[in-house]
């Protein structure tokens, strides 16, 4: 039985395995392009660097937390700011195509989803499956793979919340692939909200679906689902770190503010400015002050998802000092643009190689072999999209022109 109250071990544990990086929502040429349109409540740009950036940020403090990075003790919340994001750009698409059409194709939709998300994600777990037979040892194995069939389903949240404590136990060897449980959670949000919204259309016509009501509807939804967040945090600390109706409420306060970006848009700009770096001050604070020991997620989640709020919601406004100025450095946008391939990366390349090599120095090899595999990765994949998303060479990290 789950106990009532998880002991700071079992939560430290949770942590150390990689349970607190998340999917950075990585957004395919179609996202890009309308990101910062007005749809999103930028009426002047066609990308938003603050989201890129943003992006960066999270991706480098998960990463820098589970190489062990001196300072980065909460470093886990980045999964909070990737969903936030994720919810945001493609609430945004969904409300885009329905009130320009009248209509939402849910086949397109899933279609592009697969397109950009599960070639990556198939490389990795191959990679992480011929990896872990090289060098795991062999008991572990089928573990894995049992582990890997489920992140290939984007059930993998499920299937380590059912192993529960035991999972969890202070003996228990992390899985190379146990970082996949965001992005089921991820997917299976993304599963149900443009299903809500076909039926929403359908009941209500599209003229008179309006983003009010949208949001309102969303808004309960969130509700709803920080609330059994808060009971279970206490009661089955398991289930909510990993169910969608724990995490959803996440995702739907970024879908919340792609519904009211239009008025967010009218922010005077001091007001912006201060709300946008404030936001990131509060996921500065929760990286640095929250701890293995932190009760996870419960009330703690609040601060970094309200931070990643505040700062997409003061980008809408567009300030002249806002986070952009930090945000939108070019180092910062190239981090970005490898956040989904480094967070895949990463977890199995740490795991794996702490089996092999040993210390400090090794440890910052690992990552840099991850980003690496992680730049290879992207590059690859801009390549091969090349003649039909118009991907160029200008769109490549740096490091690999």
């Amino acid at each position: 039985m789950l106990a009532r109250r998880p002991a700071r071990a079992t939560l430290r544990r949770q942590r150390d395995a990689g349970l607190g990086a998340g999917p950075p929502g990585d957004a395919d040429d179609r996202d890009r392009r309308s990101e910062g349109g007005a749809q999103f409540g930028r009426g002047r740009s066609a990308f938003r660097t603050d989201i890129q950036g943003l992006r960066a940020v999270a991706v480098l403090v998960v990463v820098a937390y589970h190489a062990g990075l001196p300072g980065i003790s909460g470093g886990y919340v980045g999964v909070d700011v990737f969903f936030v994001i994720s919810g945001f750009l493609i609430t945004g698409l969904l409300w885009q195509e329905l009130a320009g059409t009248g209509q939402l194709s849910l086949t397109a939709f899933f279609a592009r989803r697969i397109r950009r998300l599960l070639p990556t994600a198939v490389l990795v777990l191959v990679a992480t499956l011929g990896a872990s037979w090289l060098w795991l040892a062999p008991l572990r194995v089928p573990s894995v793979a049992r582990d890997a069939a489920a992140a290939a389903l984007y059930a993998a949240n499920y299937r380590f919340a059912l192993q529960g404590t035991d999972y969890l136990s202070a003996h228990a060897a992390p899985s190379p692939v146990q970082h996949f449980w965001s992005l089921g959670v991820e997917e299976q949000f993304y599963l149900l909200w443009p299903v809500l919204l076909v039926l929403a259309a359908a009941v209500i016509r599209p003229a008179r679906l309006t983003r009010a009501g949208a949001a309102w509807a969303l808004g309960v939804l969130a509700a709803g689902s920080l609330a059994l967040s808060l009971v279970l945090t206490d009661r089955a600390q398991p289930w909510a770190f990993y169910s969608l109706p724990t995490r959803a409420w996440e995702l739907a306060g970024g879908g919340v503010l792609a519904l009211v970006a239009p008025r967010l848009r009218q922010l005077p700009n001091p007001g912006a400015t201060a709300l946008g770096w404030s936001g990131l001050a509060g996921v500065g604070w929760a990286v640095v002050a929250y701890s293995p020991d932190t009760q996870y997620p419960g009330t703690a989640a609040l601060l970094p998802v309200a931070g990643a709020m505040a700062v997409i919601a003061a980008g809408c406004a567009h300030p002249r000092s806002g986070p952009d100025l930090l945000l939108a450095r070019r180092p910062m946008q190239q981090i970005g643009r490898l956040s989904y391939s480094l967070y895949l990366w990463h977890w199995p390349v740490l795991i794996i190689g702490a089996t092999l090599v040993h210390g400090s120095l090794a440890r910052a090899g690992l990552v840099g072999l991850s980003v690496l595999l992680a730049a290879a990765t992207v590059r690859t994949r801009c390549a091969e999209r090349a003649a039909s998303s118009g991907c160029r060479p200008a769109h490549l990290p740096w490091a690999l022109r």
